[in-house]
């Protein structure tokens, strides 16, 4: 797994390389434990099933009022991108608790994408209320940068990383709720019955952001998964939505029959 922690620099051009292979899929979150709450089960089912799978933090979450450092927030996250089997994880140097989406945000992001080309992004789909700001931030930024990805004669701001065309973009909800919000269109289901614990074991890395005093996280997680998967007859489930209505040349395919 390639893991780059943030430095203290501004966001420069840079003049890496490409650097592996393509990723199939990256999942962008505003913070470290962000996707792990609301897609570890499915990204550790792709990573199962062979599928080279890559997660860009925006921020590294801190400060938060139990975790000492950046470095111990770094180093949960690195424990849990190796439970989900991660082939790249990156935190970005962008502000915690002042995220916003402005131009040089958005291109950090889509510099990240024509470098390892997914051909899924999967990011926050709404609002958080009660909960950090932040988070809807990453939602306009991420939309913004997988438009930027593929845009031509723009080679100024992208340092020769070559144009990218993603292919689809999905949204995941960060709530601990059973209900979807509104706005999440054309809703599905993965199964993660097989991936669960491996998402609350990666969830638990974040001990800094769940101690004891909020025992109760993991179980809320795992009643949730657990309603969404029976809701769709499976034993845990996590929800996704596309950005176009879902369709299909073979129904009975589509139907999981």
């Amino acid at each position: 797994m390639l893991f780059l922690r943030p430095t203290a620099q501004p966001l420069p051009a840079t003049a890496e390389p490409l650097s592996g292979p393509p990723l199939d899929i990256i999942f962008v979150g505003a913070h470290p434990d962000d996707v792990e709450i609301a897609c570890g089960g499915t990204i550790h089912r792709l990573s199962q099933q062979g599928y080279r799978v890559g997660v860009i933090d925006l921020t590294d979450g801190e400060p938060t009022p139990h975790c000492p450092s950046p470095e111990i927030r770094w180093s949960e996250a690195q424990a849990a991108a190796e439970i989900l089997q991660l082939a790249y994880r990156r935190i970005l140097p962008l502000p915690n608790r002042r995220l916003f989406d402005d131009f040089e945000t958005r291109l950090a992001l889509a510099r990240e994408f024509r470098r390892w080309r997914p051909r899924v992004v999967v990011g926050l789909g709404n609002k958080t209320p009660m909960a950090s700001p932040d988070h809807f931030q990453a939602v306009q930024i991420t939309d913004a940068a997988v438009f930027y990805s593929r845009l031509s004669k723009w080679d100024d701001f992208f340092d020769g990383f070559p144009v990218h065309t993603i292919q689809r973009q999905l949204y995941y909800c960060l709530s601990f709720e059973p209900t979807p919000p509104a706005g999440m269109t054309s809703p599905f289901t993965v199964d993660i019955g097989s991936s669960l614990d491996a998402k609350l074991r990666a969830i638990a890395c974040y001990q800094t952001q769940f101690p004891p005093s909020k025992g109760d996280i993991l179980e809320r997680v795992q009643s949730l998964a657990k309603s969404i998967g029976m809701a769709a007859g499976f034993e845990a489930g996590e929800t996704f939505s596309n950005t176009r209505p879902l369709g299909t040349t073979d129904l009975i395919k589509f139907l999981n029959l």
